[in-house]
């Protein structure tokens, strides 16, 4: 997954440990906004929490993507869809275009129920790329625990 260069600089790497912090808030935050939004959607209560949720989950993306183009950058020398990292950002690019397609759905005067349901889409493209993101996390992990200790697994 990296070569050893490419290893040394993702530890080096202070937005490494930027991505590490904000992924699991990301993650909360969009458990909490994932079951505000369908309780609003089955309910029709609670729209303002849900309302909220939301931007805060967009911001949260929005942060990742900024510090993980960093990142990036110090690590395969792109800001963006590395060769080593397509994938990746090809499904975070798809998610924050989902998510931030409610902005345009709000502004083209969409009815809040529908402004939710795109906003349920939206969180099936991040969770599909979470999980992405975590099967490389553990390789990634593998690889370094193996590099230092010498075993490398076929």
């Amino acid at each position: 997954m990296y070569t050893p260069e490419q290893l040394a600089r993702r530890e080096a790497s202070p937005w490494t440990r930027v991505q590490i912090i904000l992924a699991p808030i990301q993650f909360l935050a969009f458990l909490i906004s994932f079951f505000l939004v369908v309780r609003y959607l089955i309910t029709d209560q609670g729209l303002v929490a849900a309302t909220i949720s939301v931007w805060i989950k967009i911001a949260l993306i929005w942060a990742l993507t900024i510090t993980g183009m960093l990142w990036e950058k110090d690590v395969y020398g792109h800001y963006f869809m590395a060769r080593e990292f397509f994938w990746e950002d090809l499904g975070n690019l798809i998610a924050i275009l989902t998510h931030n397609a409610y902005f345009v759905v709000q502004w083209l005067g969409w009815d809040q129920r529908a402004v939710m349901l795109v906003m349920l889409f939206a969180y099936i493209t991040y969770l599909l790329n979470a999980v992405q993101f975590i099967i490389k996390g553990i390789r990634s992990g593998r690889e370094r625990r193996a590099l230092r200790t010498g075993v490398v697994n076929q």
